[in-house]
Order: C-alpha cells, then structure tokens, then sequence
C-alpha cells in the first residue's frame, strides 16, 4: 500500500465546488497528479458527505432552536367574551384611551378593560367560566392567557361561576386592599366599595384565598369575609352568607340556564360561546361529518363570516366579529360545509379546551398588486372541515398543529406539509391546495380597503365580483392591510359615560406580577 496513502502536501486549496446549505458553506477539493485518484476521489466524498450530514444536523437543530423561540412566543389558546350587555356598558381596548360602546363578541384580551354604568350588567365567558358585572363595576383583564387569569376589580360587584380549575390554573381577583385566589372550583362574589376602602367575599360553593395586609385568610363555603382598610392596617370580619339580592337571582338563573345547555353533548364546555347555541339553533347528524350545528333564522343570502366586522386585536392581527348574539364559537372553533344549500358548523373532536383561533377563513386578493374588477378589495372564505389553518400570526410548528387538531379532524402530516410550505418557507402564497368553499356559491365575500380597515359592516359593503375572479384570485395565509386606529377601537360608538377617574387609576393588591398588556 506504499504511495497509496493519503499525502495532505498534495491537497490544493478550496476551488469551485462551493455551496450554500442552510448557512454553512460546504468546500470540494482539488488533488495534484500524482497517487491514487481513487483515493484521493473517495476522500472527497468523504469529506463532502461529512460536511453535508453536519450541515442537516446543523440545520435540523437550528429549525428546533427557531421553533422553540417561536413556541414562546405564541399567543394564547383563549380569550375571553362579552356575550351580554344590558344598559350602558363601555370597553376600552389595551394601550388606548378612548373608550367606546361594548360590543358582544368583542374577544377580551390581557389590558382589557370593562365598565358597567349605574343599573347596568354584563356577562363575559372565559371558556366554562361566567365572569358577571353588576352596577357601577369597573375590571380589568390584568393577565389572560392559557393557564393564568387575573381580574382587577377596582369598584362594584362581580360574581364569578367557575366549573373546572387545573392544578396548573390560576384565578385571581384583585381588588384595592385584598388578592383573592380561587382554590377550587365554585361560585363567588366580590364587592368593593366607591372608595375603595372595603372589599366583601362571599363563597357560595368553593374555596378560595384571601391576601392583604401582611396576612393571609381562606375563605370556605357558606361565608362572607369583609376586609376594611389599606396594607397599612386591614380590619377582618367573618359572617354567614347574606340573604341573595336581584343581582345574585339573576347571575343564579344565567347559571341554570347554562347547566341545562344541550350543546354541552357535542363540543367541550372550555369552547367559549358553547351556552348560546341551544337558543339560535339545532344540532343534526350530517353524512361525513358527523354532529353538526345549524343556525336556525337567518336572512337570504346569508354566509359564515359576513355579518360582522373586522378588528385588529394583538398579538393575532385581524379578528372577525360576528354580528349575531350566537355568532362567537362557530367563529373562533371547527369549520363550515356547505351542504344541500345550507350552511353547517362543524366543531370537530371534542378536546378538553380547543385553541381559539381569530378567524379560520383563508384570504383572497387584498396584497400588493392585485386588484378585483371592482376595484382594490379583501376577500375570504370559511375554511371546510378537513382544510388546514394557517395563521398569519407568527407560530411554532406546535401550535399550528394543535389550532387544527382541536378544531377539525385533519391529518397531522397535512398540517405539517402545509406548516413547511407556507410558514417555514415564509410563502406569502398558498398553491396546490384547492378549497371547497372558495368554489362554492355565494361563499367568498369581499369588501373593499376602506371598510375591512374602518370595522365598517360587512354586510352593509359587500363589492360585487364575479364568480370566476374569487376562484382564480390567489389564497393568502394574510391579509396584507395595514391596521388604523379604528381598526383596534372596533365597531363601538364613542360614549360620554365611562368609569370615574379615582376607579381607572385606583392601585389593587396583587400576588401574581400582571402580564404587560400586548399592543396591536
């Protein structure tokens, strides 16, 4: 084997063989005359095949780092809803400071905040928890994510019905001179003076844990615990639970009625919106799909996704709210087919909590360079059951997968080719993939610029396209429109009434750090 060896004096310097593989450059060699060139030929295989086996691994390993970052970063699986008002409830969305008329099916997010004026009453959902505000009550959503919920209660009256509490879940109300934590699952109310100097829990059913002034107290059921003062000096009295007033009946018969809800069968009571579809509908065996829901009066011509309007709600960009009082699950959750000339909501599996999503539909035209006959517009359609979702939210590969598995049943190596070709790829685009509803009959709805972006009504702005445009136009993961300030505000109309001042910037007490509120 003498002169067969490797000789490394006889390796030239990298030459032309170079490429690019990810971010690491990959080098082929040239040897002299001169030896084996079987040899010399076979090394440089090896050492090509060594380069490109350490630039995969390289590769996968920083496509897991990304995914991880990104898995971090994700939005949160729920959000609240306001899904009753009566007399004169304001909002205001996280960082402005303008507050407008509620609307219901506003999603709720952390920085939130909520007011009912004098006689007034509202009910938000939280999964199968009832968040409801009596009279003069002001709250804030300091922290709402998937496992933490964080309520500022500044002044008024607020009775809680909490159903399922995880051993990872968190809720906690704060209120100017005490924190309470829930222990477990229950009904509950609090009440905090005009001044803020007097907080009263009463535990109907549960147990929860009070914090303030140095000291701590469990309160169990049966009992009303009322706490005067400041961390300075905090007084404690114990009672039996007072006879029940208007606003407790009320919150009790709201309950009931949920307790009864039949849909409860069909979709899991973490789906928020589940207790108002037994009122707008009926559910049905459909071929294919399975249990299905059915809206019960709607007007000619009417379509998912387009009696409503727009907003832009961070961290998830544009989110559809719908019109009808039972327009929030079959919004946010499963899919819809057509079937027979009707529409149908499809839920999907039936998952213990389903990621909420701002609005599954696929997007046509509404980027740069496209335009309709009729002029620059936006359009979408309602995603079928089966179609994957893509966000146009930035994502991890895991919450892509688990905002369709516990939405639709799809295959999960479908959701991961989609997730590769779109989002990893970063395609603006989505090709290959043909859409049930986008061929369906009346199924796309387009608007032009102004009104997605001014929270304007669908319904009432819909731009005439011609059936053969909608088909050819291009699916987008995103719609490429710029948010205004309207955009966040929403559909609400500014009002004169809104909390006192003394109750928008009164300080709570708090045991848990508040998440800082997202920013559109």
């Amino acid at each position: 084997m003498a002169g067969k060896h490797f000789d490394e004096r006889k390796l030239n310097r990298p030459y032309g063989v170079y490429r690019e593989v990810g971010k690491i450059s990959v080098y082929g060699f040239r040897f002299r005359q001169g030896g084996d060139m079987k040899t010399h030929k076979l090394w440089a295989w090896m050492a090509l095949l060594a380069g490109v086996a350490f630039v995969l691994q390289f590769s996968i390993t920083a496509r897991a780092q990304d995914d991880d970052q990104d898995q971090a970063q994700d939005p949160p699986g729920r959000v609240a809803r306001l899904n009753y008002s009566q007399g004169s409830v304001s909002f205001r969305p996280a960082g402005e400071d303008d507050w407008v008329t509620a609307v219901p099916n506003r999603p709720i997010v952390t920085g939130d905040d909520l007011w009912a004026d004098e006689n007034a009453r509202a009910e938000v959902h939280l999964g199968s928890a009832a968040i409801r505000l009596g009279s003069q009550t002001g709250i804030t959503f300091l922290t709402l994510d998937d496992n933490n919920t964080q309520i500022r209660l500044a002044q008024g009256s607020l009775i809680l019905r909490v159903r399922h509490l995880d051993d990872d879940d968190s809720f906690e109300i704060d209120t100017p001179n005490i924190a309470f934590t829930l222990l477990q699952p229950g009904e509950y109310r609090l009440d905090v003076s005009q001044d803020g100097s007097r907080t009263e829990v009463t535990t109907w059913h549960g147990r929860g844990h009070v914090t303030g002034g140095g000291f701590s107290y469990n309160v169990v059921a049966g009992q009303t615990a009322s706490f005067k003062g400041d961390q300075d000096h905090l007084d404690y009295d114990l009672n039996q639970v007072p006879d029940r007033d208007g606003f407790d009946d009320w919150a009790f018969q709201r309950d009931d009625r949920e307790d009864r809800a039949d849909s409860a069968n069909y979709v899991s009571r973490e789906m928020t919106g589940y207790e108002d579809l037994d009122e707008y509908g009926d559910w049905s065996y459909v071929a294919g799909y399975g249990p299905c829901w059915h809206p019960r009066a709607v007007v000619v011509g009417w379509a998912p996704y387009r009696f409503g309007h727009w907003v832009y709600v961070g961290p998830w960009g544009w989110t559809w709210v719908e019109d009808e009082p039972w327009g929030f699950a079959p919004f946010h959750y499963g899919r819809w087919a057509s079937v027979g000339g009707g529409w149908f909501w499809v839920p999907g599996p039936v998952v213990v909590r389903p990621v909420w999503a701002p609005a599954l539909v696929a997007f046509v035209g509404g980027g740069p360079g496209f335009h309709f006959s009729a002029g620059v517009g936006v359009g979408w359609f309602p995603l079928a059951p089966g179609e994957v979702y893509v966000p146009g939210y930035r994502v991890s590969r895991t919450y892509v997968n688990n905002v369709n598995i516990t939405n639709t049943t799809v295959n999960v190596t479908r959701v991961t080719n989609v997730y590769n070709t779109v989002i990893v790829n970063r395609s603006t685009t989505i090709n290959n993939i043909t859409y049930a509803n986008q061929h369906v009959t009346n199924g796309v709805t387009v608007v032009s610029h102004d009104a997605f972006v001014n929270a304007r009504p669908v319904a009432q702005n819909i731009m005439r396209v011609e059936a053969r445009e909608v088909v050819a136009a291009p699916v987008t993961r995103a719609v490429a429109v710029e948010p205004v300030r309207t955009s966040v505000i929403g559909a609400g109309r500014p009002v004169a009434v809104r909390p006192p001042a003394a109750v928008i910037s009164r300080p709570v007490v708090a045991v848990r750090t508040p998440a800082p509120p997202v920013r559109p």
